[in-house]
């Protein structure tokens, strides 16, 4: 007996793979496998329904808690990826080693994912399955699928495909982000109506203030309220929400040069990053922040690619871990039309002299004000000289390069 686990949504494309993996490719039983990473409950109902429909042997992990430490770590990284805030990206990895743990499990033999050859899940889920013995498979890539192949497929074999939305859409949701693509988003110059939005209310002029509490740069208590990772996150999500915070709408280059256009909402995300971003401008030293700006690039960029389990990132991780620290204060952010804007930080560790920065204190630690005279008088200096030079006239060479003699 050969046994297959699936990574399993009930969609169109997860549907369609359980017959093409025992028909095709030879497999005696299909293992279907759905994590929840805080998706809509609907969403699984759908996943049940579908599987009981298909005599389908059906399993549910349960990987919120290890997903939303994850999203507070990449907070620490200030993690974005052309702008907006990593959502899917770091869902997948948390969902591959999930499937991957059950599949060893229940001695599978094959592992597989209904993902095209154009976006960049496949990626994500093969760099962790990859490095386990069990066969990879990715059959609608392999087999070069079309959505509408599969609409027919599914009606020859009366298979339970619900749409979702009508079909509509594409929605990728889980507890940091939602994504929205696929329809008429696909004309970059098509504007995308109201309804897409589910987690954001359209921005009013309503404001609201709250303060977030830091902890060695990761957010412990929203309004002096201390909460869990899962539980801040949903809180801001739905505060952040109501403001209209966390709406993206991009064209975004994905990891085979395709590039798309993405619509995003991902409130407590944005509401975060600018929290934590703020606080690190309080108490990290421009060197740090400087060289950390490369280090957040670096994390971010491998996040993407879901190697978040790459030796760089380990590397990139020792580095951030210390910096954070001093990353310990509050933060007030005032949602207004939309933003989640900083508007006050405190720390005991801020490297930050009120009197030394006032307009109204004449020395800094000793320094007297006429001291930065000679630094004035350097500040520029070989630029000065350089400008001068290249002022000066080059000798005219002889027109055939050579002298007059």
């Amino acid at each position: 007996m050969k046994k297959v686990a699936l990574a399993f949504s009930g969609g169109l494309d997860t549907t369609v793979c359980v017959p093409i993996l025992e028909e095709e490719y030879g497999y005696d039983e299909v293992v279907g496998v759905t994590v929840d990473v805080g998706q809509p409950e609907e969403e699984f109902e759908e996943a049940y329904e579908t599987a009981e429909a298909l005599g389908l042997e059906h399993y549910v992990v349960d990987a919120k808690q290890e997903f939303a430490q994850l999203c507070l770590d990449s907070v620490c990284a200030n993690a974005d990826y052309q702008g907006y805030p990593l959502g899917t990206a770091l869902a997948r990895p948390v969902i591959a080693k999930a499937i991957l743990e059950l599949a060893e499990e229940q001695d599978c033999d094959g592992i597989a994912h209904g993902c095209t050859g154009k976006g960049n899940d496949q990626l994500r889920f093969e760099a962790v399955w990859r490095a386990s013995d069990l066969e990879v498979i990715a059959p609608v890539r392999e087999m070069g699928m079309t959505r509408e192949w599969e609409i027919e497929y599914a009606a020859e074999k009366d298979l339970p495909v619900q749409g979702g939305n009508e079909g509509v859409w594409s929605i990728d949701t889980n507890l940091w982000s939602r994504s929205i693509e696929g329809g008429n988003l696909e004309d970059p110059g098509y504007v995308p109506p109201e309804d897409i939005y589910e987690w954001t209310d359209q921005p009013s002029d309503e404001t609201e203030l709250i303060e977030i509490t830091f902890e060695d740069g990761y957010p412990v208590a929203v309004d002096d309220e201390e909460l869990e990772p899962l539980e801040l996150i949903s809180l801001l999500n739905e505060k952040a929400g109501k403001h209209g915070v966390g709406r993206t709408d991009m064209m975004e280059d994905r990891m085979l040069g395709l590039k798309v256009r993405e619509n995003y909402e991902h409130p407590a995300a944005t509401t975060l990053l600018n929290a934590h971003e703020a606080l690190e401008g309080l108490v990290l030293t421009k060197e740090e922040r400087d060289f950390k700006a490369t280090v957040d690039n670096e994390w971010s960029q491998k996040a993407y690619e879901g190697l978040i389990d790459a030796p760089l990132v380990g590397a990139l991780n020792a580095f951030l871990e210390k910096t954070q620290e001093r990353v310990t204060g509050t933060v007030t952010i005032k949602f207004e039309g939309g933003q989640a804007r900083p508007v006050g930080r405190e720390s005991e560790y801020a490297a930050y002299s009120e009197s030394a920065a006032s307009f109204n204190t004449e020395t800094v630690d000793g320094i007297e004000q006429a001291d930065a005279t000679g630094v004035a008088k350097y500040h520029g200096f070989q630029a000065r000289l350089a400008n001068q030079s290249a002022k000066k006239q080059k000798p005219e060479l002889a027109a055939d390069g050579g002298s007059d003699e």
